[in-house]
């Protein structure tokens, strides 16, 4: 009996192992935290910015017409201000001819240093971005809006590049978000696809049609999730028999998917355990279990011939 040789363990080799476990385990958050501050400075640079800066441009248009808002103290400008911004500009301080203008930019930019030095200001301009978010899905749910949404898509979906990103890109969006297109799934379920020996996991969405259950007689429809769009996959039929129920919720299962298997449910984590040896080796619990019956061919078929006792009764 040959034994093979365990490679030596190196500085190099550790610190590629505990890099590779440590990206694992950080980047999801630092993902999800990197789209949410990008998602949050996209809505406050694209719509609040200019939100905050029309409402900042109406109190200066208003206080030119409206008196009680122009003699506002944060806002007026004193005639020490008036009088250096008229030698900054070049204009002899007898001159007024110029005032109105002056008054107007002067103000303008005491309301903006006024808006600035409160932070609670700002949220106005997100504020109105959820309202009018809200007033177009009020709007575009109607028969007429429907329409006109429609109208705009198939233009979008003419134009060059647009035509090969929206339709992913809505069809995750309609996936995630859209109450009237979301499956019901009654639980998760493991079969064996696309053939025996490989595993799956899939949903349970319910009976099969009266035409499939006459020639596969008692079966249930899975849908299988694909990585890393869990919108698209593949729907089949599976006798009741094969199916075998996983502890684990959709919302866990769709997690594992999208993230391609880094995402295991915490009470579906297999735990590490060092083995004490020469090597320093880690292994798997019942790892040596394993290679006892890796020399009985007759061991993995009892194994699989266990499987029935634990499929689902339906």
């Amino acid at each position: 009996m040959t034994t093979t040789q365990t490679p030596a363990r190196t500085f190099s080799s550790d610190f590629k192992r505990f890099f590779v476990r440590g990206l694992v385990i950080l980047l999801p958050s630092v993902l999800t935290l990197w789209i949410m501050v990008k998602a949050y400075q996209f809505v406050d640079n694209n719509i609040a910015d200019p939100v905050n800066g029309w409402i900042r441009l109406s109190l200066n248009n208003a206080a030119k017409v409206w008196e009680p808002l122009a003699e506002v103290s944060a806002f007026k400008p004193t005639p020490e201000e008036i009088s250096a911004e008229r030698l900054a500009l070049g204009i002899p301080d007898t001159d007024t001819s110029q005032d109105a203008a002056i008054i107007a930019a002067l103000r303008s930019g005491k309301i903006y240093s006024w808006w600035e030095a409160r932070w609670y200001m700002r949220m106005i301009g997100i504020v109105v971005a959820i309202v009018a978010v809200y007033f177009a899905g009020r709007l575009l749910g109607g028969f007429l809006g429907r329409r006109i949404y429609r109208k705009i898509e198939g233009v979008i979906t003419t134009l060059p590049v647009f035509k090969h990103v929206y339709p992913h890109v809505k069809q995750v969006v309609d996936f995630l978000f859209s109450d009237d297109q979301k499956m019901q799934f009654s639980r998760v379920v493991l079969i064996q696809y696309p053939r025996k020996g490989l595993w799956a996991i899939g949903l349970l969405t319910g009976n099969t049609m009266r035409s499939i259950a006459t020639e596969s007689g008692d079966a249930v429809t899975v849908f299988i999730p694909s990585s890393p769009v869990p919108a698209t996959g593949y729907t089949i039929t599976v006798p009741r028999g094969d199916t075998i129920d996983l502890p684990i919720s959709v919302e866990e299962a769709m997690r594992f998917t999208i993230s391609g298997g880094v995402l295991i449910p915490p009470h579906e984590t297999i735990q590490r355990t060092t083995q004490p040896s020469s090597e320093g080796t880690e292994s798997l619990p019942g790892a040596d279990d394993d290679d006892a019956k890796a020399g009985s061919p007759s061991e993995p078929q009892a194994a699989q011939d266990d499987i029935p006792s634990r499929r689902s009764a339906g």
